[in-house]
């Protein structure tokens, strides 16, 4: 019992099983108490035992040999090779050099993968027929790609006829991932560094930046480009970490370290070039005592240093290079500047409501009655409907939401067909099923509708019609309100307005007291024609939150009207920020303010002069035919655009004080 004990208690120690409790197993593996015994002491193995550790030497000798390395890494492989041969197989040791080497042969130091996509005399043209058959709209996105893909031909075709011919063909050369099952049957001879490590191409791939609202797709046309190269594509969430050895892998001397998420990209890819995707860069923890993950990347995304990134674990450098990186954002405020500063940015604004409706045809309607066992023929949403479905109950700029939405339409049908068979071939019941879904049937699948467009109201006075962007890639028209009462001038605002639109309406009045007798609102130059009144403005739907300085028009075509008891022109809406010099400065967010607009029947925009490039830029041509566009300078530019007839006919009804008035920019 005494022996018993002492042996559980020194297995205990070093952290071994105890080897009383193993040799059950042991003799039931048809090696005996002994065997189990002596394994579980670290005792020497039998001669038989030996002769496998050896074949297994000799096996991960020649893989090692067959491996084409970069020169650092062949060196450092071989000199671990060397320790794990004089490392006894029963040490700990041994597992931790076994499992490094393992790791160092499944890194494609030099193997590419095989791009004969990339050399085709068609490859652009079949780039972006890819592209526009897997993604409608997107135009900028898939302009820069395929003028990346453009160059990179061409770079390819000059490298290609630089390089003197071989007797051997690039198929014979290049060196495939290891395979364990083949290394088995047969023994590869060693391939020398010249023959097996394939030319890389000069052309450097560049850092994408995708940022834009979610459901917009950033992650698929990542993929989709990868496809059109016939390059391998890896997605790497970087979404929460908070490590920075999750990006550059631990060291070994951790227990149970490993590589970092950028080499098991490259092992899971098994080529060297692939399209790597790092999703949701900008929700990366932040620097603490674990690191910096945001400074990890940085070397990874420097495209001139990533040619030698170094991960703790294998402690050798690795050429980046010739990976794609293609990075997603949902938003640019939390990324570093820094790492911001080292990749292309590229904004994906939201789909329009006609390209989510092209997108429902053509994609997700297809899709759902794939994954709900329905034919075409069994369920058919005319465009109307689909429309109705986008506008009525989807509310964002991608499409998720939307398809959610189908397949609800979907689910709903499927349950009538499969009732209506009666499950006994019933004829009568079978009659009773509709195939076509009308906008009754989203009522009553769906529910009442949750959103419903803004609708102009026509003119009032004291009421003006601003422009916001509602974030999501979502705009609408904001109704700016203004009355007030006898009182000692005070200024009151409602709306539950943050601090920078609450600044803008104090500049507008602010610019409006200080023209007030050229605006005819002020008897003469000396008198205040604010000083008996309260003034209050207030935005409407008081529940959410606004902010921004955009509104500044608004807010002084609306305290105007007001003042004047003039109505604005109708169907007219207008945004851009206000200075106390009476400019009108640029503004964000102009094509989905006009896309909702638009859609409210807004048929006159007034818009700051810089903004005629977002105009022409970003709008479909439908829009820009369908709403009048009045590019302003000043205030008094817009005044004069934003009443009938207007700043003349504002000093006229003055009196005779104001008849010979003119314009003025006061600047």
């Amino acid at each position: 019992m005494a022996i018993r004990q002492e042996l559980e208690q020194l297995a205990k120690e070093e952290g071994r099983p105890s080897p009383l409790s193993i040799i059950g197993s042991g003799a039931a593996g048809g090696k005996g108490p002994a065997a189990a015994g002596r394994k579980a002491l670290g005792a020497p193995a039998p001669a038989g035992d030996a002769d496998e550790d050896e074949d297994d030497l000799a096996e991960l000798e020649r893989r090692v040999a067959a491996k084409s390395f970069s020169p650092e890494a062949k060196r450092v492989a071989e000199r671990e090779l060397k320790r794990l041969k004089k490392t006894p197989p029963q040490g700990a040791e041994h597992g931790v050099i076994r499992n490094y080497i393992d790791t160092l042969l499944s890194v494609p130091w030099t193997s590419t993968e095989a791009t004969p996509l990339e050399l085709s005399s068609s490859f652009v043209a079949d780039a972006r027929k890819k592209l526009d058959d897997d993604h409608f709209g997107l135009d900028k996105i898939k302009k820069r790609l395929i003028e990346w893909l453009a160059v990179l031909r061409l770079q390819r075709e000059q490298h290609a006829s630089n390089i003197d011919p071989s007797p051997t063909s690039p198929s014979e050369t290049s060196i495939a991932p290891f395979d364990p099952t083949a290394a088995a049957d047969s023994t590869p001879a060693p391939a020398s560094p010249s023959a097996s490590a394939p030319t890389a191409s000069p052309y450097r791939a560049p850092i994408l930046l995708l940022h834009g609202p979610p459901g917009t797709g950033k992650t698929s046309i990542a993929r989709s480009l990868a496809e059109a190269m016939g390059r391998k594509f890896v997605r790497i969430s970087l979404g929460g970490v908070r490590d920075e050895a999750e990006i550059r892998g631990h060291r070994r001397t951790y227990v149970g370290a490993m590589p970092g998420k950028i080499v098991a990209a490259l092992r899971k890819a098994g080529v060297s070039n692939p399209v790597v995707l790092l999703d949701e860069v900008d929700k990366i923890g932040h620097a603490s005592h674990h690191g910096d993950p945001n400074a990890a990347l940085l070397e990874v995304l420097d495209p001139e240093q990533n040619n030698s990134f170094e991960d703790h674990y294998l402690g050798v450098p690795l050429d980046l290079s010739q990976v794609l990186f293609i990075a997603t954002a949902n938003s640019l405020d939390t990324i570093p500047e820094p790492l911001y500063d080292r990749m292309e940015a590229i904004e994906l604004s939201g789909y329009v409501h006609a390209e989510k409706l092209h997108i429902a045809r053509q994609s997700l309607l297809p899709k759902q009655l794939r994954a709900n066992a329905l034919e075409s023929s069994q369920l058919s949403m005319s465009d109307a409907v689909l429309l109705r479905l986008v506008t009525a109950y989807t509310r964002e700029a991608g499409v998720r939401s939307l398809e959610r939405a189908v397949g609800s339409v979907c689910r709903a049908k499927a349950v009538e067909l499969a009732e209506s068979d009666g499950g006994e071939g019933d004829s009568a019941r079978k009659t009773g099923y509709v195939a076509e879904v009308t906008e009754d049937d989203l009522e009553r699948i769906l529910g009442p509708p949750r959103w419903e467009d803004d609708e102009d109201d026509g003119a009032r006075v004291g009421v003006a019609t601003g422009l916001a962007y509602q974030g999501s890639g979502n705009g609408g028209i904001l109704h700016i309100e203004t009355t007030h009462t006898p009182g000692t001038g005070t200024f009151s605002l409602t709306g539950q307005l943050g601090s920078v639109i609450s600044e803008s309406a104090h500049v507008a009045l602010a610019w409006v007291k200080a023209h007030a007798y050229e605006l005819g609102i002020a008897a003469d130059r000396d008198s205040n024609a604010f000083a008996k009144l309260d003034l209050h403005l207030h935005l409407p739907a008081g529940s959410i939150k606004k902010d921004g300085p955009s509104a500044g028009v608004a807010l002084v075509v609306a305290i105007v009207s007001l003042m004047r008891g003039i109505p604005p022109r109708a169907h007219t809406a207008m945004t851009g920020e206000v200075t106390l010099r009476g400019l009108v400065t640029p503004v964000g967010g102009i094509k989905e303010k006009i896309l909702a607009a638009h859609r409210a029947g807004i048929t006159r925009a007034i818009l700051p002069l810089p903004n005629k490039r977002d105009v022409d830029a970003d709008l479909p041509a439908q829009v820009r035919a369908e709403v009048e566009f009045i590019y302003v300078r000043t205030v008094d530019e817009a005044l004069d655009a934003a009443f009938e007839g207007g700043l003349g006919s504002l000093a006229r009804t003055k009196g005779d004080e104001a008849g010979g008035w003119e314009v003025q920019s006061h600047l």
